[in-house]
C-alpha cells in the first residue's frame, strides 16, 4: 500500500467540510471519454470514465480556508505523496478548466501548510488521533504518521511546478511556497549527513521491523557522499541502505525545480543558487554511488546505497521507482543506462518481479510475497517506448479488477479476486493517466 498500512481496515472518509458540490466533475472528461471510445474497449473507458469522475469527489474535502484535504482511500488522512500522485490525471486535463485548477491549487495549498508543520511527516490528520500515537518520534498535534520518505518532499514541489507549467498560473507561487520551499532544502540539506547533523528519530514499537528504524531509530549507519538520506522508502517500509536512489532522482528534480521557480517568480536569486547547487550534487552522487554493474557487465542504478560500498539491487512497486525514474523527470524514457534498469526490473533478477497465469509485473515487500502491483502496471505503461507493450499494461489492468472496475493495492497474478485494499484512490489515478496516454495526453 503506499500510505501503507497492513490489513488495514476500510475505515469511512472523515464527513467534509463543505459540501460535495464544491468537487467539481472535470470539465474536459467528457470530451476526453468520447475521444478514447473511438480507440479503446468500452470497458477499459468505463472504468476511466468512472474513476476520473469520483476519484477527487470521493477523497476530496474542501476546507473554510479554501484549503483541500485529500484522503489517500481507505485510510482517513492525507499523504503527501499520495494526495500529489492523485491529481497527476486532473492536472493532464485541467489547463482549460479554471474550476478543476483552484481545486488543484487548495490541495497545493493544504501540502504546503502541511510542510511547514512538519518536513519529516509523511502524513498527516486533521480531524482524527492518529493511531500512530504512541510512535517514538517527535510528532505534532496533526501527524498522521511522521515516517521521512525523501518523496514527501518532493512530490508537492512537483505538483507546484507542474500547476504553473499546465496552466500558467502563478498565484500558488507566494510567501507560503517560498517558506515551505526553504524547508525542504534545508531539510535536505540537514539529511546529507544523518549521522551528524540530523535530530530525527523514528522507532515503533508494536510492529514488524519494516515499520521501524534500528540503532534507537536512527537507521542503518551510512557515510556522507552527496546522498540525502531517508528512513523510510515510498512503500513506507524502513530502508535497508539509508540512501534510497529513486529517492534522491527525485530530490534531483524537485530541486532543480525550486531554482527555476525561485528565479523566475520569487524573485530570490540565494534560494534559487542553493537549491540548484543541491540538485547537481545529488545527481552527481548518484551516478557516482548508485550504480551497480550486473554478473552481464551491464550498469544500472542500484535501489539503495549506504555511501560505504554496499548496494541493493531490486525494484519496488511503489513511486517514484526505480521503473517510474523518467516519469519523475530524472531521465529519458531511452536513456541507456535506464533501459539497462528497466530490463533488470521487469525480469527475475528482480526479487520482487513477479508473474502468473493473469499477469506479470512489479510487487513490493509491502504487501503478500508474489502479488503484483497495478501502480507498477501503469509506471510499466507510461515508461515504455513500445505502444504495444502500453496497450497491454492496460489491458492487463482492466481484466484485474476481480469484477470491481476499480485498481486495487495488489492481486494474485494468477488468482486477481485476492488483493489487497478495495479502495486505493492514488492507484485509480495512475490507471487514468496511462489510458490518457493513449490520447496522447500523459507524459
Amino acid at each position: 500500500m503506499s500510505s501503507n498500512e497492513p490489513g488495514a481496515a476500510p475505515q469511512p472518509p472523515t464527513p467534509p467540510a463543505t459540501s460535495t458540490d464544491a468537487v467539481p466533475e472535470p470539465r474536459p472528461l467528457a470530451d476526453a471519454v468520447r475521444d478514447l471510445t473511438a480507440v479503446l474497449p468500452a470497458e477499459v473507458v468505463e472504468i476511466f470514465r468512472h474513476a476520473m469522475a469520483t476519484n477527487l469527489r470521493e477523497v476530496a474535502q474542501v476546507r473554510e480556508d479554501g484549503t483541500v484535504f485529500v484522503l489517500t482511500g481507505d485510510i482517513p488522512a492525507m499523504w503527501l505523496r499520495d494526495s500529489a500522485a492523485q491529481l497527476r490525471p486532473y492536472v493532464l486535463l485541467c489547463a482549460e478548466d479554471p474550476a478543476l485548477q483552484d481545486l488543484l491549487l487548495g490541495v497545493l495549498r493544504r501540502q504546503l501548510l502541511f510542510l511547514l508543520t512538519d518536513p519529516y511527516a509523511n502524513s498527516f490528520t486533521d480531524v482524527r488521533t492518529s493511531r500512530h500515537a504512541d510512535d517514538l518520534t517527535d510528532a505534532g498535534p496533526v501527524t498522521w504518521e511522521r515516517k521521512f520518505e525523501l518523496d514527501s518532499l518532493c512530490f508537492p514541489v512537483d505538483l507546484a511546478h507542474q500547476l504553473w507549467r499546465t496552466t500558467g498560473r502563478t498565484d500558488h507561487l507566494d510567501a507560503v511556497a517560498r517558506d515551505a520551499f526553504r524547508a525542504v532544502l534545508d531539510t535536505l540539506e540537514t539529511e546529507q549527513d544523518h549521522e551528524a547533523r540530523s535530530s530525527y528519530r523514528f522507532q515503533r514499537l508494536d510492529g514488524p521491523p519494516t515499520d521501524t528504524l534500528v540503532r534507537e531509530g536512527r537507521g542503518r549507519e551510512t557515510a556522507p557522499c552527496g546522498l540525502v538520506w531517508s528512513g523510510f522508502r515510498p512503500s513506507d517500509d524502513a530502508c535497508e541502505l539509508g540512501y534510497n536512489i529513486p529517492g534522491n532522482m527525485f530530490v534531483a528534480v524537485a530541486a532543480g525545480q525550486i531554482a527555476e521557480i525561485a528565479d523566475q517568480f520569487l524573485d530570490d536569486p540565494a534560494l534559487a543558487e542553493r537549491a540548484l547547487r543541491l540538485s547537481r550534487t545529488v545527481r552527481e552522487a548518484v551516478e557516482t554511488y548508485g550504480v551497480a554493474t550486473l554478473p552481464d557487465g551491464s550498469r544500472v542504478y542500484a535501489y539503495e546505497v549506504d555511501g560505504r560500498g554496499d548496494q541493493l539491487l531490486m525494484d519496488d512497486a511503489n513511486m517514484p521507482s526505480l521503473l517510474s525514474a523518467p516519469l519523475t523527470g530524472y531521465l529519458a524514457a531511452d536513456d541507456p543506462r535506464y533501459l539497462a534498469t528497466r530490463a533488470f526490473v521487469l525480469s527475475p533478477a528482480n526479487p520482487y518481479f513477479y508473474r502468473g497465469a493473469r499477469a506479470a509485473g512489479v510487487g513490493s515487500p509491502h504487501t503478500p510475497p508474489g502479488y503484483v502491483w497495478p501502480i507498477a502496471l501503469s509506471v510499466q505503461g507510461l515508461t515504455t517506448l513500445d505502444p504495444a507493450e502500453s496497450r497491454a499494461c492496460l489491458d492487463t489492468l482492466a481484466a484485474t479488477t476481480a469484477g470491481t472496475g476499480r485498481m486495487h493495492e495488489s492481486f494474485d497474478p494468477d488468482a486477481p479476486e485476492d488483493f489487497t485494499r478495495p479502495w486505493f484512490s492514488w492507484s485509480d489515478a495512475m490507471l487514468s493517466e496511462l489510458v490518457l496516454r493513449q490520447r496522447g495526453q500523459a507524459g
